[in-house]
């Protein structure tokens, strides 16, 4: 197992590896596998990159992310084109459904409020705005509300069969329990990468909408 100070230097080496993170004013903490990141970056999206790559370095349990955005003056704009832009660009997605997801603005901190089928809906929508200019924060509040026709009944047979079929998880270690639409993952796992593919398989699954993910992190 990784020491808290050569784990550090892995999380610093991973940031300074992606060419969208500009490290330089970024600070890595770790205690017992917990990353914690602080400092600041010029974007938002560049904030959200950063934390990502922390959290797919082996041996990293859990991230902390205290990372602050101050724009750079060529990203500021206006919360009315903010705005604009973002209703525009979730109209134009496809994966979006069409006047589903309703935006607010202010200060540069946007929120999104509506109701979608699926949880890959919401996160799209949450990935389209984190990288307009202008943006400081994203607030995702819309709802996962299958349409009737789909039907959780199998639901824990049918992430089950994903986390077999998932190439990187040891499937026998991940326990799937469901109590109705929401699904309960525990058990042990090697790194944070592993965690988040359990929970996205989970969140694949038609009907869910609820992923409680109490999957430990024990890096070997």
């Amino acid at each position: 197992m990784k020491t808290d100070r050569y784990l550090q230097k892995d999380v610093m080496d991973e940031l300074r590896w992606e060419p969208d993170i500009n490290e330089t004013n970024i600070g890595v903490a770790v205690k017992d596998g917990v990353v914690t990141l602080s400092g600041y970056v010029d974007s938002y999206i560049e904030k959200v990159n950063a934390e990502r790559a922390a959290a797919r370095v082996d041996g990293v349990k859990a991230v902390v992310e205290e990372i602050k955005v101050k724009l750079l003056s060529s990203y500021e704009c206006s919360d009315e084109d903010l705005a604009q832009a973002a209703v525009s660009a979730l109209e134009w997605d496809v994966l979006i459904p069409k006047d589903r997801v309703k935006v607010l603005v202010q200060a540069g901190r946007v929120t999104l409020k509506g109701e979608v089928d699926w949880r890959y809906q919401k996160e799209e929508a949450e990935n389209i705005v984190c990288c307009l200019r202008g943006v400081c924060e994203v607030n995702n509040e819309i709802i996962v509300k299958p349409p009737p026709s789909v039907k959780p009944q199998d639901v824990k047979a049918k992430i089950e069969g994903a986390l077999q079929r998932n190439a990187i998880l040891d499937a026998r270690q991940i326990k799937v329990e469901t109590e109705g639409s929401k699904v309960i993952l525990s058990g042990i796992v090697r790194s944070w990468a592993e965690k988040e593919q359990a929970r996205q398989a989970a969140w694949a699954a038609p009907g869910v909408t609820q992923v409680e993910n109490k999957i430990i992190v024990q890096p070997v």
